[in-house]
């Protein structure tokens, strides 16, 4: 392990501009993973990290040990509080941080349970979603075009490591998707405000894929036309409308617990 002291070492310099700009993220395929639990999950899961930056004072936190016996010594930097602090966007008794390769995954044919976000801008709002996603046992994550970087320093603390538990696909042309999706006999559920079934009557066994829109404008016009059915959650009188990452956990968690209870009941029939 080495130790670094100075601010003008290059290792730190490059980690300090990952956090601090996307285009660098986005150019250099790397993003910054901050806290021992996102980096434990990213190297149960994706395996060993490029570079580990440690805080000298967390060293001997049973969470940071055990990091430091899985990483090599020689991708594991060990810096003051000062220089720690100069570099992550936690308090520096976050102890961890790491930089790794940003994962890039395919768009799977064969997935039967999708979730699709249209243009969510909301950084909080995008990892929450990605987290109620990989829970509710979503196997991809589509994002369209404009929707929030999804390996952006917000969006991964708000995760909480859910983008290595489920599929995250960036950039996708959603209205293209669904109706490729649907040619393959799967369904695409729009959720709007109002004005259409609730999503209690719908019926979200088999194929299926949910598409969630951004904070202010909902699902695209284009998008739900391109869906099967629009469904709304029914609220109380004078309620207003939920924000998308609540949104996304009301809908999610109706179609899980269909989906559970189906092969559940075929299996009460045999």
């Amino acid at each position: 392990m080495l130790r670094i002291e100075s601010r003008h070492n290059e290792r730190l310099r490059e980690v300090a501009r990952l956090i601090a700009s996307s285009r660098d993220r986005r150019k250099s395929g790397r993003c910054v993973l901050e806290g021992a639990h996102l980096v434990e999950v990213y190297v149960d899961r994706m395996g060993t990290p490029e570079t580990l930056v440690v805080l000298d004072d967390a060293r001997e936190r049973d969470d940071v040990k055990s990091l430091l016996e899985r990483v090599s010594e020689n991708r594991t930097f060990i810096v003051t509080r000062a220089r720690f602090a100069e570099l992550a966007t936690l308090p520096a008794d976050v102890g961890v941080l790491a930089v790794v390769t940003t994962p890039k995954f395919a768009i799977s044919p064969a997935a039967e349970f999708c979730l699709l976000v249209d243009d969510i801008q909301d950084p909080g709002n995008a990892g929450s979603i990605i987290r109620t996603a990989a829970a509710a046992g979503i196997e991809q994550v589509l994002l369209s075009r404009h929707s929030a970087f999804a390996w952006a320093p917000k969006v991964l603390r708000a995760a909480q490591g859910a983008h290595f538990l489920t599929n995250v696909v960036e950039d996708v042309d959603l209205v293209a998707w669904a109706t490729s999706f649907r040619a393959a006999r799967g369904r695409v559920f729009a959720t709007v405000v109002d004005g259409a079934p609730s999503l209690y009557d719908a019926d979200f066994r088999g194929r299926i894929a949910l598409a969630i829109g951004s904070e202010g404008r909902g699902v695209s016009p284009v998008l739900q036309h391109a869906a099967d059915a629009r469904i709304t959650i029914p609220m109380a009188s004078g309620s207003e409308s939920l924000n998308a990452g609540a949104a996304t956990a009301v809908v999610l968690f109706e179609a899980r617990r269909q989906r559970v209870a189906a092969p559940a009941a075929r299996d009460r029939r045999r």
